[in-house]
């Protein structure tokens, strides 16, 4: 009996699957090995190029920021808001290829755009994005704004957005997913969500938990306190009370997030600890009991 069309097609893409789990080709995003742990990401991911995702998403940027520069909402790099994240950027930076070594080639850039949102992202590649009314509405400590931005590298780092990506063209089995995998013109590319808006993606609750874990390590090793994250989740809920800010649209908040930090404390403490030259009986006093 010869197969049909669609059997035919189920057949590649099994075998396309299986020969991408079995090569063991990609990039382990498991971690340095101490401090927190939170595992291998998923072998899925490795259906979406990284290399076309992160030319994308450095696409979109460009493309934001080309906005926000002719509606005058652009911060310039000498502005002191920029100034200063860059500077925590800079901090945590060194710390990023140990959850992703393709990090290590990353063109690394922040921008800083006028808006009254409580929101930030980095999408994949290290372009980072922060909104002024996060830092201006939430008054973050430098603590607490390295906890935001070490999230939302962890997002880019662990490739939350390819990992979506990938699984999303699983749930469409059909001759436009074939020819996206394979590579084969731009309705292909379409069909694997490169022409997806990337910015404000929106993560499962296990990427948030997982974003959340990775972004607290990275800031404790830079030397923030991770303590600080604590105080930040509170401010979040406290923004929360009236109107959704747009960071909760993509970030839940709950007790349990703050419960799941709370709990890893003790796995980042003493990172934070060595960093800055104090035993854990000399930390300076707890942020989040302020």
């Amino acid at each position: 009996m010869k197969p049909t069309p669609h059997v035919m097609l189920l057949l590649a893409i099994t075998g396309l699957l299986s020969g991408c789990m079995n090569t063991g080709a990609g990039t382990s995003l498991a971690g340095p090995g101490d401090g927190v742990a939170v595992g291998e990401a998923s072998d899925i991911r490795r259906l979406v190029p990284a290399a076309r995702l992160e030319r994308s998403a450095a696409e979109q940027f460009e493309a934001l920021k080309k906005k926000a520069l002719e509606k005058q909402a652009l911060l310039a790099d000498s502005d002191p808001i920029v100034v200063r994240l860059r500077s925590i950027a800079e901090r945590l930076k060194p710390y990023a290829s140990q959850w992703n070594p393709d990090a290590q080639r990353w063109k690394w850039e922040v921008a800083v755009f006028k808006s009254d949102q409580i929101n930030a992202f980095c999408m994949p590649g290290g372009k980072i994005g922060f909104y002024t009314g996060i830092l201006t509405k939430l008054k973050l400590t430098d603590d607490e704004a390295a906890m935001i931005m070490g999230h939302e590298m962890a997002h880019a780092l662990r490739e939350h957005s390819r990992d979506r990506l990938a699984k999303a063209q699983l749930t469409d089995i059909g001759a436009s997913v074939l020819s996206a995998v394979l590579g084969f013109g731009e309705a292909g590319r379409q069909a694997m969500g490169f022409g997806t808006q990337i910015i404000g993606m929106k993560f499962s609750r296990d990427d948030e938990s997982d974003a959340d874990l990775v972004g607290l390590d990275i800031a404790a090793r830079a030397g923030f306190d991770p303590r600080a994250a604590i105080s930040l989740w509170r401010k979040m809920q406290a923004a929360n009370k009236g109107a959704p800010p747009e960071w909760f649209s993509t970030h839940p908040a709950s007790s349990t997030r703050i419960e799941d930090i709370s709990r890893n404390l003790p796995r980042v403490l003493p990172l934070y600890a060595k960093v800055i030259g104090r035993t854990l009986d000399t930390l300076p006093p707890d942020p989040s009991l302020r």
